[in-house]
């Protein structure tokens, strides 16, 4: 069989895809490949699916594997109906999971590099003080840090931590 000429292949896009999870949830690339073809099929029927023909390219979690990265392809012409079956997505596996679109490449590489990489590695820990107390936190990049208050975590952004400075200690 013969290969079609270029102006007859599929032109593909690639999204950028952040998940969020509970600690203690279970979640594989099967699952969430599963999840998105159910969400949509329900969303734009299995004509729409087809057209869409959403694959999951890559999918990595990272060491706490509470925040994913994930690549979906999607077909050229049909990347708001991918983005809004993606939107649909809302438990994998019988927990639930925060979808994020962080952006939309011609190439995975370029998805890679552009979306997902160069950006500063999630999770790292560190102690900030934060209402009156020093307490555990994780910087997420970009000026975010959830902050471990009363049992669960809060989003913060770097703004809200109460920092020392040398003419506020001068003050007290």
């Amino acid at each position: 069989m013969c290969a079609l000429p270029k102006h007859l292949r599929p032109r593909w896009r690639y999204l950028a895809v952040e998940i969020e999870r509970e600690p203690d949830a279970s979640l594989d690339r099967r699952a969430f490949q599963r999840a998105l073809w159910k969400a949509a099929r329900e969303l734009l029927g299995d004509p729409g699916s087809a057209d869409c023909d959403l694959t999951v390219m890559r999918f990595r979690f990272d060491e706490t594997g509470e925040r994913g990265e994930v690549i979906v392809r999607v077909r050229r012409e049909e990347r708001e109906e991918g983005r809004a079956a993606l939107a649909c997505v809302s438990d994998v596996g019988g927990g639930p999971v925060g979808i994020h679109v962080r952006g939309t490449s011609g190439t995975i590489r370029a998805c890679e590099e552009r979306h997902l990489g160069g950006r500063p590695d999630s999770g790292t820990e560190t102690s900030v003080p934060f209402a009156g107390a020093d307490r555990p936190a994780r910087e997420q990049g970009s000026g975010r840090v959830d902050i471990h208050v009363d049992e669960q975590w809060v989003g913060a952004t770097t703004l809200d931590v109460e920092t020392e400075t040398p003419d506020r200690e001068g003050r007290e």
